[in-house]
C-alpha cells in the first residue's frame, strides 16, 4: 500500500515546502499577527493593565512551551548537532524578539491600531538592506519597487492621515528596527542550521525568561494582572507566538528575507480588517486602496521572479 503525504497533513518541517506553500504559511502568520493588535490594545487599555515587559515575557514564554515538544522531537531526530554559532544566533533572535515585542507593546498604549500597523510595517524597507549589507544576500530587483508600493499601501491604510508622531508612535518606529533584525536573522539562521523548530523555541524561551525576569524588577507585576489578561495572553502567546512565529521560521527557510518581509506586510491589512470586524472600525475607500496596493506588492514579489526564471530557463525545462 502506497502512503501519500500532503504538506498540510504531515509535519510541515519534515519535507521541503514549495514557494507557494511557504508564502501561504506567512500569510496565515500575518493574519494571526494582525488580529493580535486588537488583543494588545485591549491589554494596554485595561483598568489594571499588565506591564509591557510582563506581557511580552509571558506571551513568549507561553509560545515557547507550545513549541517545546516539537523542538525536542526535532532535536532527537536531527542528524547533526548545532554549532556554537547557530546557538549564539538563536539567542540573538530571542533578544531582537524581546526588544521588538517590548517596544511595540509600549508604543501601542499611545497610538492607534492603524498607526501601529503602518509603523511596524516599516521593517519591510529595512530587511533587504540588512540582508544584503550584513550577509550578502542580494534580493531580486523587484523587491525594491515592491517595498515602495508596500509602504505606500500601509500609509493609505492609516487613512493617509498620519499626523505628528506621538511618543507611542516613536516606540513603534523603534520596534520596527528590532523586527527587521529578527526577520533577517531568522532567514539566515534557519537555512544555515536546518532546525526551524529549535530556533523558534529557543528565541521564544530567551524572550520569555529574560522579559519575565526583567519585569519582576522593573514593573513588579502582581499575580492579579496576569489573571486579568489571561485571555489576551493565550491569544498573543499560543496563537501569535507559538503558532504564527513558528510558521514564520518554517516558511523563511525557503524564501529570501526581503521577500518574506513583503509577504508578512499583509499584517497591516489584517490589522485593519480586525479593527473593522472586532472594534467596529469602518474602512474607507482610501484604506481599501491601501490594502489593494499591499496585495499587488505581494503578488508582484512572487510573480516577477517566477516569470524571469521561466524566460531564462533553457528550452525544454519547466
Amino acid at each position: 500500500m502506497v502512503r501519500r503525504s500532503f504538506p498540510f497533513v504531515g509535519p510541515l518541517w519534515r519535507a521541503p515546502l514549495s514557494r507557494f506553500t511557504a508564502c501561504l504559511l506567512l500569510l496565515v502568520a500575518a493574519l494571526i499577527w494582525g488580529s493580535t493588535f486588537v488583543a494588545q490594545k485591549w491589554v494596554a487599555m485595561a483598568d489594571q493593565p499588565i506591564g509591557s515587559l510582563a506581557f511580552t515575557g509571558a506571551r513568549f514564554l507561553l509560545g515557547g512551551l507550545v513549541v517545546l515538544p516539537l523542538a525536542w522531537r526535532e532535536t532527537r531526530n536531527a542528524r547533526h548537532r548545532l554549532e556554537r554559532r547557530h546557538i549564539i544566533g538563536f539567542v540573538a533572535c530571542g533578544l531582537a524578539l524581546l526588544l521588538g515585542g517590548w517596544t511595540q507593546q509600549l508604543g501601542i498604549r499611545g497610538t492607534t491600531i492603524g498607526n501601529a500597523g503602518f509603523l511596524t510595517g516599516l521593517y519591510v524597507a529595512l530587511v533587504p538592506i540588512l540582508a544584503w549589507g550584513l550577509f550578502g544576500q542580494r534580493p531580486h530587483w523587484v523587491v525594491w519597487p515592491t517595498v515602495v508600493v508596500c509602504l505606500a499601501g500601509a500609509w493609505l491604510l492609516t487613512g493617509a492621515e498620519l499626523g505628528r508622531l506621538t511618543v507611542g508612535d516613536e516606540w513603534i518606529l523603534l520596534c520596527s528596527v528590532f523586527w527587521a533584525f529578527q526577520v533577517t536573522l531568522v532567514g539566515v539562521l534557519v537555512s544555515a542550521s536546518g532546525r526551524p523548530l529549535t530556533l523558534a523555541c529557543t528565541q521564544f524561551l530567551v524572550t520569555g525568561v529574560l522579559g519575565s525576569l526583567a519585569a519582576l524588577f522593573i514593573e513588579t507585576p502582581a499575580p492579579a494582572v496576569y489573571a486579568a489578561a489571561l485571555g489576551e495572553l493565550l491569544w498573543a502567546g499560543c496563537l501569535s507566538a507559538g503558532v504564527a512565529f513558528t510558521l514564520q521560521v518554517v516558511a523563511q527557510r525557503y524564501l529570501h528575507p526581503a521577500t518574506a518581509a513583503i509577504i508578512m506586510s499583509a499584517e497591516s491589512v489584517f490589522a485593519a480588517l480586525a479593527g473593522a470586524l472586532i472594534l467596529d472600525e469602518r474602512m474607507s475607500l482610501v484604506q481599501m486602496a491601501g490594502a489593494a496596493l499591499i496585495l499587488f506588492a505581494i503578488l508582484a514579489v512572487e510573480a516577477v521572479p517566477a516569470l524571469d526564471a521561466r524566460r531564462t530557463a533553457p528550452r525544454g525545462e519547466t
